[in-house]
């Protein structure tokens, strides 16, 4: 196996699955896909269109979705490279200070690091991740202090800044690949927002400590923690005096409970929760608190990234052609560059009938979000999908490769 074929998810998966001493059928079976599949995913003929066929084929060979994917990857570009600092950092906020454990110094006010957290959080929404980073280890180091050494009210507006701290330290985490540090800090986030005594930032920290675990293997476990948290949070649906925090974060539940579903090959719970969060979203309309956009729109762009995962990609991807989803009430470079990503697989599912409109929804998700992109396992398998289908080289293709740091995989004639 030389260098570029030991890089993909397939040659992984088979040099795992041979050095088990297991054989196609048993995988397969296991993993719940066909044995002429699976070996067409080891060869590079298929590509790993699903999150849930890579937790499902990683808990088959009894190992980590890491050991498949690779991550983190070597960064392809300066500016990948630059956000590295940015995990040293969260490992250093996480670590050097806990909530009942931290150094001793005197912190900043608690109104110059809450205007830090909005600021960092806008910034992700841009998809400036390296940007929203930077100082973060700082900031909740001193939070922590606050919440040690404060009382009232005071130490509860820590708990809260330090739940989206953390929560922002889980989504730069999980962008770049690292999804332990990852599920350290969405449990940072879920303990201090016990410590807040608001249900609904409780809820809001499950919206990543649920799939930091299952990201981590333990998807069942993921899934009956959701189904509690969805239980518990139904007293946040009213809304009182225009404040609709609850319902947005019981709507976001929901959500995170589709996705669930649909890597579980489960059609009918995944739409009956994506229908729930519809439901809530007319009665909240478009809203953005805590920066998660929960609206109708945001459900739109989940039910395509829903319809994805399930393998109706090509049905799904066609509706939004005929009822576009409307970008401006969504209002997040971050959400939109999910969306045309969502869309590139969703039009790949069509065994290549559809690579042009793939490809251009791809090339505008990197162009919006590139380094949230460059690092994702499915994107980068997408690249090399597309690639090895294409009967002939286009520049656009190329740029890709070139882009995501991915060689050719094999020669094809000039497009003049």
């Amino acid at each position: 196996m030389d260098a570029q074929e030991a890089s993909t998810i397939g040659a992984r998966a088979r040099m795992i699955r041979r050095r088990r001493g297991l054989s196609l059928e048993v995988v397969a079976g296991l993993t719940g896909v066909g044995k002429q599949y699976l070996s067409m995913l080891e060869l590079g003929q298929r590509g790993f269109n699903r999150r849930g066929l890579l937790e499902d084929l990683a808990n088959a060979l009894d190992c980590s979705v890491a050991d498949l994917t690779g991550q983190p990857y070597l960064p392809p570009d300066r500016e990948s490279a630059r956000a590295k600092a940015v995990i040293a950092q969260i490992e250093r906020g996480l670590n050097e200070a806990t909530v009942d454990d931290v150094p001793d110094l005197r912190p900043r006010p608690l109104d110059v690091l809450d205007y830090w957290v909005k600021s960092a959080t806008k910034l992700r929404d841009t998809a400036s991740y390296r940007a929203s980073g930077e100082g973060i280890d700082d900031v909740l180091i001193e939070l922590q202090v606050h919440l040690a050494t404060s009382d009232g009210r005071e130490r509860l507006r820590a708990a809260e800044l330090i739940t989206e701290t953390a929560y922002h330290g889980f989504v730069l985490a999980t962008t770049l690949g690292y999804m332990h540090l990852a599920q350290l800090a969405a449990q940072r986030a879920f303990d201090a927002a016990r410590i807040a005594e608001r249900p609904e930032l409780e809820a809001f920290a499950m919206f990543a400590r649920a799939p930091s675990i299952a990201r981590t293997g333990g998807r069942r476990r993921a899934v009956r923690m959701l189904d509690r948290a969805i239980d518990d949070a139904q007293q946040l649906t009213a809304i009182h005096d225009g404040n609709t925090l609850g319902a947005e974060t019981f709507g976001l539940l929901h959500l995170m409970g589709a996705h669930f579903a649909a890597r579980g090959n489960d059609a009918t719970a995944a739409f009956d929760h994506l229908d729930e969060a519809a439901r809530v979203a007319l009665l909240t309309g478009e809203c953005n608190g805590l920066q998660q956009h929960f609206g109708p729109a945001n459900v739109a762009v989940w039910r395509v990234a829903i319809g994805a995962e399930l393998g109706q990609g090509p049905a799904v991807a066609e509706r939004v052609q005929h009822e576009p989803i409307d970008l401006q009430a969504l209002g997040s470079k971050d959400r939109i560059a999910a969306l045309h990503f969502d869309l590139a697989r969703s039009w790949a599912q069509a065994e290549g009938d559809r690579d042009g409109e793939a490809l251009r929804a791809l090339d505008t998700a990197d162009r919006l979000a590139p380094l949230r992109m460059r690092n994702d396992p499915i994107a980068r398998d997408l690249v090399l999908t597309l690639d090895c289908r294409a009967r002939r080289r286009v520049w656009e293709l190329d740029s890709l490769r070139h882009r995501f740091g991915i060689g050719n995989q094999r020669p094809r004639s000039v497009d003049s």
